[in-house]
């Protein structure tokens, strides 16, 4: 069978965990429970590691955070999936127990979990050796059951019934953790979870979940019914739009780089900041015309030399200081900001204009 490719995605701000699990021959990928602030970010991931993304799954309705499942559809031509038990409008395939996502060789098996909303889903791995368990099983806790038709008694059936009944080594992974953990097992959660593990019962489990006494999710008027169009037409106020004076490309390290050959076409509507040292900058690789030398280590200092009314470009060697100076420039204040990848070796061996070059 064709490997597995896995990642493991985190948002801080909903300490959301999202998942891609891909083909590695077919390049054929799933994404599970993405973050619609996340969405430029998984884009970018997809496209650096060359996958087609088949689905966007969410595992049920979140109240913490609204759904990059639109989003994905829109940039990437993805199709939206998610509970039919969960009444949520958008979608292009709803699942069901029992049914199967394919990608490549590889198949997601839906496992229905309701408790801690009545649209929960777990999906499982076809070998079983992995499940994603959304906010049914968390890492030594389980999801709440307090709102969204939740309910205590089918939570602790559902983890005993479809998750404890994987084989012991099965890692699961769940949609979030809020201490920094990232994944558990059948066997360990079995044992040691203080919710539902070891000898304790579906009445003690009741009695527990009754009494956690938990405030109200922050996002949860927001968030909802934005889950229930599955993320359609969801905006964030405090999001900057992508930029657009040139062809950008973002990269899952959280760059905007430029390419070569827009950058060679318009020198004179850019400030082009060299970030090398003097003997480089002067040495046998040249220079971009018109390039404006402040080393890196200098450049949080001198950022004020720089204008605002015109994009920065930032360039070096190959491309890894300048990475770092657009970074230090945003922190400056400067929001139309795109590094050189690849640096002046790429320029040079594309064949660009150069000034001071011996090679």
């Amino acid at each position: 069978m064709s490997a597995l490719i896995f990642r493991q995605l985190f948002d801080q701000q909903s300490s959301t965990y999202t998942y891609l699990l891909a083909d590695a021959h077919t390049r054929e990928a799933v994404l599970i429970d993405p973050v619609f602030e996340q969405a430029r970010r998984d884009a970018a991931l997809l496209e650096e590691l060359g996958l087609r993304l088949l689905y966007t799954i969410d595992t049920h309705v979140h109240a913490d955070h609204v759904t990059g499942a639109w989003m994905l559809k829109k940039r990437t031509g993805s199709q939206i999936a998610i509970s039919a038990a969960s009444a949520a409008q958008g979608a292009d395939r709803y699942l069901n127990h029992g049914d199967s996502i394919a990608f490549g060789a590889h198949r997601l098996q839906v496992r229905a979990t309701p408790g801690h909303t009545n649209g929960c889903i777990s999906l499982v791995l076809d070998d079983e050796s992995i499940a994603f368990t959304g906010d049914c099983l968390l890492i030594r806790g389980t999801g709440r059951t307090d709102f969204q038709n939740g309910s205590p008694h089918a939570l602790y059936r559902a983890v005993h019934e479809q998750l404890f009944s994987l084989p012991e080594n099965c890692l699961l992974y769940p949609a979030h953790d809020y201490r920094g953990l990232t994944v558990t097992s059948v066997a360990e959660e079995r044992r040691f979870n203080p919710r539902l593990g070891g000898e304790l019962c579906e009445e003690d489990f009741t009695g527990y979940m009754t009494n956690l006494g938990l405030a109200h999710p922050r996002q949860i008027d927001v968030a909802v019914p934005a889950n229930m169009k599955c993320g359609v037409a969801a905006s964030d106020p405090s999001k900057k739009p992508e930029p657009d004076w040139a062809p950008l490309t973002y990269t899952f390290a959280g760059i905007w780089e430029i390419h070569p050959q827009w950058l060679e076409e318009h020198l004179q509507s850019v400030q082009i900041v060299d970030v090398r040292e003097p003997d480089e900058y002067n040495g046998p690789l040249g220079r971009i015309p018109q390039a404006k030398l402040i080393s890196l280590g200098h450049l949080a200092a001198r950022a004020a030399e720089l204008g605002k009314d015109r994009p920065v470009v930032t360039v070096c060697r190959a491309g890894g200081r300048s990475a770092q100076a657009t970074v230090i420039l945003r922190q400056a204040g400067f929001d139309d900001v795109a590094n050189l990848a690849g640096g002046m070796l790429r320029w040079r061996a594309e064949g660009r204009v150069v000034e001071n070059g011996g090679l």
